[in-house]
């Protein structure tokens, strides 16, 4: 079935500041973004699982390995699963395989409510929430986009990150610490 928009505004309304990809291993993966494409150093959290982690409406404890680096302008998130747990990452990637899955958002906090709403009225229901500092909703728009969206809560905290990331890439060689551990995560 195609997709028909329900909606007369766009349905992504927030600039795009990262994108977001399911690798079958973390380290290799996090080589050769450094190799090929200049990203890094990349921020390291393993066995997360965030905060009133749902999936499909329902609770979940699925642990993901992640990995954030700065490619450009632009955040890179790797997400690596060794867990046989049901999670949005399985929904598009089986175990080995890799590639694109969503693109994620900023919404300022007090704005996420209406934006999910937006969402919800255009036909896309929450497939895995979480509260990461500010409560996050992905959405599958696999159908529209061919990925997932991810709108993230955006607050001076989240800011921060994200800013943390973004300086690190502009300071860094190339060379020097290109993993590095998160040394505060959201995860319980």
């Amino acid at each position: 079935m195609r997709y028909r928009p329900r909606m007369r505004a766009p349905l992504i309304r927030y600039p795009i500041v990262q994108h977001a990809f399911v690798v079958a291993d973390l380290d290799d993966a996090i080589r050769h973004w450094i190799e090929v494409m200049g990203a890094g150093p990349f921020f390291v959290s393993r066995n997360h699982v965030g905060r009133d982690l749902t999936y499909r409406g329902e609770p979940s404890q699925t642990p993901v390995h992640y990995a954030f680096g700065q490619s450009g302008p632009t955040q890179v998130q790797l997400i690596a699963q060794d867990d046989p747990g049901p999670s949005i990452y399985r929904d598009m990637f089986p175990a080995g395989e890799s590639g694109l899955h969503h693109v994620a958002c900023l919404v300022p906090a007090q704005e996420m409510p209406a934006e999910v709403a937006r969402f919800e009225a255009a036909g896309f229901s929450v497939a895995c929430s979480l509260t990461s500092y500010v409560p996050v909703a992905y959405f599958d728009c696999r159908e529209a986009l061919g990925c997932f969206v991810e709108l993230h809560g955006l607050n001076d905290e989240v800011a921060g990150i994200f800013e943390t990331f973004r300086v690190a890439h502009e300071d860094w060689d190339g060379v020097t610490d290109p993993v590095r551990v998160r040394s505060k995560s959201s995860s319980r």
